[in-house]
């Protein structure tokens, strides 16, 4: 019990004044070289959420509102231990593309051409994903598809003009020619190799 004395000492300077007490509180509290106040020293380190104002010049910007979202959470398949079994992990992410006013019309009408058959009877379009054993970064990946699909029912593809498209079957019409032409000589090259048959009379 050598640290009886000592902390008898301690005791009796904290209850004679409370600078003491300060002063031990700082003495005890423990500031690493890389901390949030030291990095930052000017920053209030206040987490926000930034305010998002849409493009308009954008059909589709990335921005997906979760809450207009139905998400799902449920246990992964597989091999993972006792984890699997303890936190649902697995990401179910379902909304209907109809009524969907986040994203514009004409996007929507697009997707439901390319996507109509993935659909369930309700009109609801389902993206699961459980390749991680982390529940947000699977939320993250559902979230990717969903924007990899808006994405590409957005692109609006160029019709070639007249001029293009017949230089386009002027070439596959040479393609063509050339391939029946290297055809035919390879015929007639290995018909050259065989040798020639003996009539009997």
């Amino acid at each position: 019990m050598a640290f009886a004395p000592i902390r008898t000492h301690v005791m009796r300077l904290i209850g004679q004044s409370g600078q003491y007490s300060t002063l031990l509180q700082r003495s005890m509290a423990y500031k690493s070289a890389i901390s949030l106040e030291t990095l930052y020293p000017n920053s209030s380190l206040k987490l926000t959420t930034p305010a998002f104002s849409p493009n308009p010049d954008e059909k589709f910007s990335g921005y997906i509102p979760i809450d207009k979202l139905d998400i799902k959470y449920s246990a992964s398949s597989g091999p993972g231990g006792q984890n699997v079994n303890k936190v649902h992990t697995k990401v179910d992410l379902r909304f209907k593309v109809d009524e969907a006013d986040w994203i514009p019309k004409e996007i929507r009408d697009k997707m439901l051409e390319l996507h109509g058959k993935k659909l369930s009877k309700e009109g609801f379009l389902i993206l699961r994903s459980d390749v991680t054993r982390s529940q947000q970064l699977n939320l993250a990946d559902c979230l990717q598809k969903l924007r990899n699909i808006i994405r590409e029912a957005s692109v609006t593809k160029k019709e070639a003009s007249p001029e293009t498209a017949e230089r386009i079957r002027q070439r596959h019409l040479k393609a063509s020619r050339l391939r029946v032409a290297i055809k035919r000589e390879d015929a007639l090259r290995r018909a050259q190799r065989q040798p020639p048959t003996v009539v009997d009379l």
